[in-house]
Parts: C-alpha cells; sequence; structure tokens
C-alpha cells in the first residue's frame, strides 16, 4: 500500500512534514501507547521564496531550489550561492523553494523559474515533455556522478534490498531517481513493485527527511541520493552510526542545473560562465567547499541515458503486469 504524504497534505507548508511522519510512524507501531510516542523526525522549514537582493520584480532572475535536493545542514550554502550568482551577474536573484519535483518542473515549463537544481529524473522527463536544457553539472571528487544508497537503521538485521521484503520503506518523491527510479527497478528487475514488495511504503520529499525517517526508526529502510546521506554524514556522525548502507548503485549523471526553454541566449552564457569560473574565485570557491562540490562542469544529455533506460524498463514491467 502507498502513502503518499504529498497526497495527505499538500495544502500544508512542508514544515509539517513532522507532524505528518509522527502520524504515519503510528501505523508502523502499532503497540506503540499515546503516553509512550517514538521518536519524531525533527526537520525545520527551509526558507521560501526568499529575495537575496533588493530590485525591482522586472530585473529579478529566478532561482529555483527543492527542500527535496538540499539537506537542511547544507542550505545555506544553497542560498550564498545564489547571491554570489546574482552580485556577478548585476542581477536581483529570487530564490523559490518548492516541496516536489513536479511543482519545479511545472514552474520551469511556465517560465516562472529561469534556473534550478533538479535531479536526473525531473531533467529527463522534462527534457522530453518540454525541452528543458542542462546548464552545467556539480563536480565531486569522484567527478559528475552520484549514486543511490539503499539504507537501513545500524542495528537492523537486514543485509540486502531481499530482507526488506514486507517492511516499511521511504521513498523521496515519484520523480527522485536515486530516491524512487532506481529502487524501482531494482525490484522491477525481480517481478516486484513496490506495493506489492514493501508492507507500506512513504514519500518524504527531501532525501534528509527519509534518512531522518531510517536514524529515528520510523521505517525500516530507505533510498536516498549518495550525496546528501556523505554531506549529513562528514557535518553529522550520526548519520553514519545510525545507517548502514547495505545496496549501492551503478554511477548516475550528477544532479543538473538546468535552465527553462527560451532563456536569452546571452544571459545563459553569463551565468553558465559564472558557475564555471566560480571555483578560480576564492569567495566562490568557499561556497562550494561549503557544498562539497569542487567545481561545476559542462555535461551532456546522453550523461542521463543510464536513467531513461531504467524508467523505460519500469513502465514496460508495470504494463506487462496489468
Amino acid at each position: 500500500m502507498s502513502v503518499s504524504i504529498h497526497n495527505i497534505c499538500k495544502n500544508l507548508p512542508f514544515r509539517l512534514l513532522l507532524t505528518v511522519l509522527f502520524g504515519i510512524s503510528l501505523l508502523f507501531c502499532p503497540a506503540c501507547s499515546p503516553e509512550e510516542p517514538p521518536v519524531k523526525v525533527d526537520l525545520s522549514k527551509r526558507v521560501a521564496n526568499e529575495t537575496l537582493m533588493a530590485s525591482s520584480a522586472e530585473n529579478q532572475f529566478r532561482f529555483g531550489i527543492g527542500s527535496m535536493i538540499t539537506p537542511k545542514e547544507g542550505y545555506a550554502y544553497y542560498n550564498q550561492l545564489i547571491q554570489y550568482v546574482g552580485e556577478n551577474m548585476g542581477r536581483s536573484i529570487k530564490a523559490v523553494d518548492r516541496d516536489t519535483y513536479d511543482e519545479i518542473n511545472n514552474l520551469l515549463e511556465q517560465q516562472k523559474l529561469d534556473v534550478a537544481f533538479v535531479c536526473g529524473g525531473p531533467y529527463i522527463d522534462g527534457k522530453d515533455k518540454f525541452d528543458l536544457e542542462l546548464l552545467v553539472l556539480p563536480e565531486t571528487d569522484e567527478g559528475p556522478v552520484y549514486y543511490s544508497y539503499l539504507i537501513v537503521p545500524a542495528d537492523s538485521p537486514a543485509r540486502s534490498l531481499e530482507d526488506l521484503r514486507g517492511k516499511t520503506f521511504a521513498f523521496t518523491d515519484p520523480k527522485s531517481n536515486s530516491g524512487m527510479i532506481v529502487p524501482s527497478y531494482w525490484l522491477a528487475r525481480i517481478g516486484e513493485t513496490p506495493d506489492s514488495f514493501f508492507s507500506k511504503h512513504i514519500f518524504t520529499y527531501a532525501h534528509d527527511a527519509s534518512i531522518k525517517a531510517v536514524i529515528d526508526k520510523l521505517v525500516d529502510g530507505a533510498a536516498v541520493d549518495s550525496l546528501i546521506w556523505d554531506y549529513m554524514n562528514s557535518h553529522n556522525p550520526e548519520t553514519g552510526v545510525k545507517t548502514r548502507i547495505i545496496k549501492r548503485s551503478q554511477a548516475f549523471g550528477i544532479p543538473p542545473l538546468v535552465v527553462r526553454p527560451g532563456l536569452p541566449a546571452k544571459e545563459k552564457k553569463q551565468l553558465r560562465e559564472i558557475l564555471l569560473g566560480m571555483h578560480q574565485d576564492p569567495a566562490g570557491k568557499q561556497i562550494l567547499d561549503g557544498m562539497n562540490i569542487n567545481r561545476f562542469v559542462l555535461g551532456a544529455d546522453a550523461d542521463y541515458n543510464t536513467i531513461r533506460n531504467m524508467r523505460d524498463f519500469i513502465n514496460r514491467m508495470s504494463q506487462g503486469s496489468e
């Protein structure tokens, strides 16, 4: 059975995810009494729709950044990056925060955003649907790649995906590659779906929320973005102490920065040059270091073909089972 937090509370602020996860956890813990509530996920609402530089609305450059891709601990660095871009463009920057990839993609399609951080899954969907365009890719020590981690509580007996059969599970977002497409692909390869394999599963709409749900044992497992798990672990060792990685995917094209279709070529060129040279500027490098990014590099649409192939395989298997 799929329980979508977004469907339950789509009209609520994201900070109420804590309350919803607490309610969902009661389904997982039938023995818990009102006098002994389970440990709760402690999340804070991220800053939304913050104008980082005062200027006329006509000159604003709109930068999308979603809670699903940004760890709470690193959000300040994303704000600094956005401000850095605005200062170097000589433009007012408006940071627009949304809770789902669909919301970010819809704003890009409607040309209500100019640039955004997205995941590989939303990128290929946007590319197919409305010609969403790659701008640059973050590069880490391993290159412009990342992985999906299958994680469980550190003291869990689970050693493989098969050990989570009949258990509870947290996905991130329905369009997330590492948080939904990859684990669904693993299941499809063995003839299973999330509904057939897990007793219950939820969508947290943030990788750090999925990690916290595993830490607090609200779920038996989760699939998360390796970049966010690694970032959280480097800034808070509790992540590595209280969770354990039992499966790592193949490498995928890293979550990119994208621009809306129709963005003027002059603005696109200026933005790309600022980001590609950011690591050579001491102020820019300091921001990138805080984000665990070495630099930004150019990428290609073909970098995301493996994600397309997985998505298509899942769809074929789903249609075959109907």
